[in-house]
């Protein structure tokens, strides 16, 4: 499937990619021109110098990167959506859960997409069925 990708800044290192055969997520890059810290416990809004044009019936997801998760680093609101009709520059929310500030360097891998297919609902005010597990929630099935 081809989805239409705009260069925010014009540069053709921030395009989208995948990075193995198999991957199902590409990844997005820091559009920044100097390095970024973000401390622990703060968060930072992370343009990628990229936007979509995506196909009706489908959404983007916004999803963090293993590598930095292992160091205490993740997307704050994952998965962000990027929905069809949006145009403007993808930008990533990176949150620093670590003990340690991180830095983020120009052009740095630090999050991946994955193309969706999205179905719509058509909500409709009614009774619900029972189920055994009723209304239990958070940690009604244990721990």
């Amino acid at each position: 499937m081809r989805v239409k990708v705009k260069l925010v800044t014009k540069d053709k290192e921030l395009l989208p990619e995948y990075m193995s055969e198999g991957a199902s997520g590409f990844d997005l890059k820091a559009a920044i021109e100097k390095p970024l810290i973000i401390e622990p416990g703060s968060w930072a809004l992370i343009p990628t110098g990229v936007a979509f044009e995506i196909p009706e019936g489908f959404e983007i997801q916004i999803r963090p990167r293993s590598g930095l998760a292992n160091q205490g680093v993740t997307v704050l609101n994952a998965p962000g959506t990027v929905d069809a009709d949006y145009r403007g520059e993808v930008k990533v929310i990176l949150i620093n859960l670590s003990p340690r500030p991180l830095t983020v360097k120009p052009k740095q891998r630090i999050a991946q997409g994955v193309l969706c297919r999205v179905y719509k609902a058509d909500f409709i005010e009614a009774p619900l069925s029972p189920t055994k597990r009723g209304e239990g929630g958070f940690g009604s099935t244990g721990c």
